[in-house]
C-alpha cells in the first residue's frame, strides 16, 4: 500500500457524531456512546477509502488559546462555558458529549491510533504542522473552513471536508478553493481575516464581505500589501475601502496571527507517535473487544478492527 497520512480534526469529528446518532444509544450504566461509536465508525470508513497507511487523531489541548484571546478577545467568546482565569477556559460541551471523551480517547489508545495535541494549542495547530512538514501525502478531515489554508496540490495536501455529511465528503484541493472562494489556498487565512467569521468570534472589517475580501486579494496578493497600498496615495485603494481598512486597524493588526495555523510546533515524529496503522493484537485486542461489549459499542469497534486488519 502507497504511504499516506490522515489527519484527523478530531473534535470535528466527535462533535458530528454526537449530534449525526440519537444519544438513546447507551451503556448499560446509562452513558451515551453514540459519539464513541460515530467517530469509530468514521475512522473505519475514512481510513479505508482514502487509503491511510499512517493516521493521527490531532487533539485540543487547549480548544481558546490564551494567546489567541489576547490579540481578538472576541476569539471562541460565545462558546466559553465558564472562564477560567489563568488556565483554560471551559469550553459549551454537551453533557452527554462530556461523558465520553475519556472512552474515546481509551479506544483509541486500545485501537494504536496516535493522539496527538499541544499545550497551549489547538488541534488545528497539531494539523498545520504534520501537514506542513510531512513527507508523504496528507489528508485532512475536518467540518472546518480555516484548514483549507493547507491544501497544496504540490505536496499532495487536501481536505476531506465533512461539512455536509460523511455520506457527502467533498475533497477539497487548490482549485476548489479558488472555486468556492476566489483566492488560493495560501491567501485563505487574510481572506478570512478581512471577512471574519461569526464561527470563531473573528469580527472581520465592518462593510467587507466575501467577494470583497477576495477581490482586494486577487488585486494585492496578501492582506499586508492590501493595507500598505491603503496607507499609500497612489496604492489604488479607493476612498471607502480605506475607509474601512483604518477603523479595523487595531483588529487588522492583531487578527492574521490568530486566524493562521501555526505550522511549526515541536511534535512526536509520526514514527515516535505510532501513527502507522497496524492490526489490533493481544491483551489490546481482548480489552477492546471485552469494552465494544461492556460499552455497548455494537459492530463499530469490529469495524475498526476490520479496517486495521488490512494493514497487516
Amino acid at each position: 500500500m502507497p504511504q499516506r497520512l490522515m489527519l484527523l480534526d478530531t473534535a470535528s469529528l466527535y462533535f458530528r457524531a454526537f449530534y449525526g446518532l440519537p444519544d438513546t444509544i447507551r451503556r448499560p450504566d446509562g452513558t451515551p456512546v453514540n459519539a464513541v461509536r460515530g467517530l469509530l465508525d468514521m475512522i473505519a470508513r475514512l481510513s479505508t477509502d482514502y487509503q491511510a497507511s499512517h493516521l493521527v487523531a490531532c487533539w485540543d489541548d487547549d480548544w481558546r488559546p490564551k494567546w489567541r484571546v489576547d490579540l481578538v478577545p472576541t476569539y471562541k467568546a460565545h462558546r466559553v462555558a465558564r472562564a477560567v482565569p489563568g488556565g483554560t477556559d471551559i469550553e459549551v460541551v454537551p453533557e452527554g458529549l462530556e461523558a465520553q471523551l475519556p472512552m474515546i480517547r481509551r479506544v483509541l489508545e486500545l485501537a494504536g491510533i496516535a493522539i496527538v495535541g499541544a499545550a497551549e494549542h489547538e488541534a488545528d495547530d497539531v494539523v498545520g504542522t504534520y501537514a506542513s512538514q510531512a513527507s508523504l501525502p496528507v489528508d485532512v478531515v475536518t467540518g472546518d473552513r480555516d484548514l483549507f489554508q493547507v491544501c497544496d496540490d504540490a505536496r499532495e495536501v487536501r481536505v476531506i471536508y465533512t461539512a455536509r455529511g460523511m455520506k457527502n465528503l467533498e475533497v477539497i484541493m487548490e482549485e476548489t478553493v479558488v472555486a468556492k472562494y476566489k483566492v488560493l489556498p495560501q491567501q485563505y487565512a487574510d481572506y478570512a481575516t478581512l471577512r471574519g467569521d461569526a464561527s470563531d468570534g473573528l469580527p472581520g472589517v465592518a462593510g467587507i464581505g466575501e467577494k470583497t475580501a477576495a477581490s482586494l486579494l486577487l488585486k494585492y496578493g496578501t492582506l499586508e500589501r492590501l493595507l500598505e497600498a491603503a496607507e499609500a496615495d497612489d496604492g489604488g485603494v479607493s476612498g471607502p475601502v480605506r475607509a474601512k481598512l483604518s477603523a479595523a486597524g487595531a483588529y487588522l493588526e492583531a487578527a492574521p496571527a490568530v486566524v493562521r495555523l501555526v505550522r511549526d510546533l515541536k511534535l512526536p515524529t509520526l514514527e515516535e507517535a505510532g501513527a502507522l496503522l497496524q492490526p489490533v493484537t493481544g491483551d489490546r485486542r481482548s480489552e477492546l473487544e471485552q469494552l465494544a461489549i461492556d460499552w455497548n459499542l455494537g459492530g463499530s469497534v469490529r469495524r475498526l478492527l476490520t479496517a486495521l486488519d488490512q494493514r497487516a
